[in-house]
């Protein structure tokens, strides 16, 4: 029959066995604990009393475990090593922050800053999660989400804008051949098109017609196939602003549209977190939110 807890012996008592069973020398088990051999043979006589079992038999030179002993070592033994492979799981935990954000997020935000990250944080592990889909934060073990979504958020989250959706017209120098970089609406189905899953084409283009080019389900690989020159992609200005300003993309109109929903920074509210998450959090905000 299982005792109650309440039942079970002092861990402290259960701690100087266990040291006491492996070492059997109350002084060796006393220098590993860093207390006296007096306190560790008082508690494994307490230990004693309270089973009511001899678990050691007291030798001129040293201990013996009696046969009930060993059986309990063993048992006490596993059961430390349990505590403690559960405590380093929880302390790698508090230095472990994983970070739910879009595919497009993490590869053209995220990705290119993880050395200054990794430089300013050494002893934090970031976990990144690339998905489109809404993170449940505690299904998923998510700490922080970065996501494409409209205010107000449920009472249980706490969110910050990052970035509004500033759609750009961009391609790749190689494309236009020496032509003008400063181009109207009408003429830019001239060029291939290309297309996310996003497809804001129409809407820019107030058109119901159906626009060729090719397509693609994440926005960085449009963006990446205009960097080599495949046609003009419609993307958030964010995700292209290096690109733009090291001139491998130039925009094509003189304007840029603004749509909804915004990119936001989320977490739960009403958890402790570790120093790690919010660290994690401010660098976000610190990295992403326009100067």
């Amino acid at each position: 029959m299982m005792l109650s807890r309440r039942k079970l012996p002092a861990l402290n008592a259960l701690r100087a066995f266990e040291v006491a069973g492996r070492c059997l020398s109350f002084r060796r088990a006393a220098e590993e604990l860093g207390v006296t051999q007096g306190a560790v043979a008082q508690q494994v006589r307490s230990l004693e009393e309270h089973l009511g079992v001899l678990l050691f038999q007291r030798l001129p030179r040293g201990l013996a475990l009696t046969p009930k002993g060993i059986v309990y070592l063993a048992s006490m033994t596993r059961a430390f090593d349990i505590m403690g492979e559960a405590t380093s799981v929880m302390a790698e935990r508090s230095n472990t922050v994983t970070i739910s954000v879009t595919p497009t997020f993490a590869a053209k935000l995220l990705i290119p800053r993880l050395g200054e990250l990794n430089a300013l944080f050494p002893d934090i592990e970031l976990k990144t999660v690339a998905t489109e889909s809404i993170s449940d934060f505690d299904v998923d073990q998510v700490d922080i989400a970065v996501r494409l979504s409209h205010a107000p958020f449920s009472s249980g989250l706490h969110a910050e804008p990052l970035f509004p959706q500033e759609l750009v017209v961009v391609a790749s120098p190689l494309l236009l051949k020496g032509q003008s970089t400063s181009l109207s609406l009408e003429v830019l189905p001239q060029f291939p098109l290309l297309h996310d899953a996003h497809n804001h084409w129409p809407t820019v283009l107030q058109t119901t017609e159906k626009i060729a080019g090719a397509k693609f389900n994440q926005t960085s690989l449009a963006i990446d196939a205009a960097l080599a020159g495949q046609g003009v992609a419609l993307v958030c200005r964010a995700f292209v602003a290096q690109d733009i300003e090291l001139g491998r993309l130039v925009p094509l109109l003189d304007h840029s549209f603004f749509i909804k929903p915004d990119y936001f920074l989320v977490k739960k509210k009403g958890v402790q977190v570790s120093a790690a998450v919010n660290a994690v959090w401010q660098w976000c905000l610190d990295e992403f939110v326009p100067k």
